[in-house]
């Protein structure tokens, strides 16, 4: 057993001066709150540490190549188009390389877990590896190697639209039937057993890429207790084909047909009616928010006061990984909604909490429902997953409980974390990684492979 003393600490009954805690052998939290005689002070502010929802890692390496037109409409979906031809350089080898160099960056950003959305499986003709979950077990690696916490979610990719229409050439990568899928998800089960720090769940693609009934399948065969995870209602144009399809929009789809609950993912949705809004709040789903990416993307703005009246619940991921940074997805949020409505202080309706304050904390609680990882508090039986401020950064001086989070999510020009305890282990101290010179080498070495 290890005990601390934190001088700050956020937990659940609000900041705590002269926090202690200890960490079992397993890395959870236990005596909370009981001071010991012999603990570690540590120098610097306690936070629950931040999970990250929504991961495609590979998608790192291509940051700095799509901001170019490539067609008279710029959008998405040409994005898509240039997105595809890149995955097909990718070798199990590199997916590791580049999934390492991520996710050392995540962990310095204070994203001490990971919800990987794996939809490449295969190469590039679509033919499959010998072992069917060799990009699966890439990710793994990835995340053994850099100690962040893994819920792993491989995707099912089927259709190349809504109706069961044929898929694409650059989409060969990504395409299983049921039961080859569910092969990969045994075999990234087996994969996790016994670790604490790794667990997977589903991904099915969205209601373009999956058909119903393979849905229904899908969640009549896994276990009770995995997430699912659904990119929804991203693009407009993929709401109006939805309509032309079937009379429904997607949102509206998927929870009159399926039962949405707690264990739900529900990534983006962005373009929902206020009925939909509502819904899917009451639904106990999580809504799995990407503002760095949205903003990138051009995909649009999500209704958050709208979902928070509603008491529906949201996490942050970083998506497409074109930047990563913990405070700016939360500062994104927040500022792509004062754009909209041209008023300050959007997510929060009442003068009790601040913006910086509530987006943390609902992120933090949301991310950790949409992982199926018992996170996000410091408090008796949870994992040890924390973050510790740098007390010296400039954005923080003098700041105390009533502004801290505010400094830190819209005042802070550097990082703002200093070290990161993933599962009881520190994996970051003082800002840096005991394998980032080895990992930033073979990271560069793929590079070289698949931009040049």
């Amino acid at each position: 057993m290890k005990s601390y003393l934190a001088p700050l600490a956020l937990t659940p009954s609000g900041w705590q001066k002269d926090f202690s805690f200890s960490i079992d052998g397993s890395g959870d939290l236990i005596e909370v709150g009981k001071r010991t005689e012999e603990c570690e002070v540590i120098d610097g502010v306690v936070l629950p540490g931040m999970p990250n929802l929504h991961s495609h890692a590979f998608q790192r390496a291509m940051a700095g190549l799509t901001e170019r037109r490539t067609a008279k409409q710029d959008s998405f979906w040409t994005w898509r188009s240039t997105m595809y031809q890149f995955l097909s350089r990718f070798t199990p080898e590199s997916m590791r390389a580049v999934a390492s160099q991520l996710y050392i960056e995540m962990l310095k950003q204070g994203f001490t877990s990971v919800g990987e959305f794996h939809y490449v499986h295969h190469q590039a003709d679509g033919t499959p590896y010998d072992n069917r979950a060799e990009l699966s077990h890439s990710i793994f690696d990835a995340a053994g190697q850099t100690g962040i916490a893994l819920t792993h979610l491989p995707v099912l990719y089927q259709t190349g639209g809504f109706g069961d229409q044929a898929p694409n050439e650059g989409q060969r990568p990504f395409l299983n039937d049921l039961d080859r899928y569910l092969a990969i998800v045994e075999a990234s089960s087996a994969r996790a057993q016994g670790d604490q720090n790794k667990s997977v769940g589903v991904a099915p693609h969205s209601l373009r890429a999956v058909t119903l009934d393979n849905l229904e399948a899908l969640h009549n065969q896994i276990p009770r207790d995995f997430p699912i995870h659904i990119h929804i209602a991203e693009q407009t144009k993929e709401v109006n084909d939805c309509l032309a399809w079937c009379g429904q929009t997607p949102v509206e789809l998927l929870l009159r047909r399926f039962p949405v609950n707690n264990r739900w993912c529900a990534i983006h949705a962005t373009h929902m009616t206020a009925t939909e809004t509502r819904g899917l709040a009451k639904s106990g789903a999580v809504a799995g928010l990407c503002p760095i990416t949205e903003a990138n993307l051009g995909d649009g703005v999500f209704k958050l006061r709208t979902y928070l009246k509603s008491k529906g619940a949201f996490g942050i991921g970083s998506d497409s990984n074109v930047l990563i940074s913990m405070p700016e997805e939360l500062r994104t949020l927040e500022y792509s909604l004062r754009l909209k409505h041209r008023k300050r202080a959007i997510a929060t309706s009442t003068q009790d909490m601040s913006p910086g304050s509530l987006l943390y904390n609902k992120a933090v609680s949301g991310g950790a429902q949409a992982l199926g990882r018992k996170t996000g508090s410091l408090a008796d039986g949870f994992r040890a997953d924390l973050i510790v401020l740098q007390p010296e950064n400039p954005g923080l001086l003098h700041h105390g409980p009533q502004s801290l989070l505010d400094a830190m999510v819209f005042g802070c020009n550097t990082n703002p974390v200093k070290d990161v305890m993933v599962g009881g282990d520190w994996k970051i101290k003082d800002g840096r990684h005991t394998a980032e010179e080895i990992v930033l080498g073979n990271y560069r070495e793929a590079l070289s492979q698949l931009i040049n």
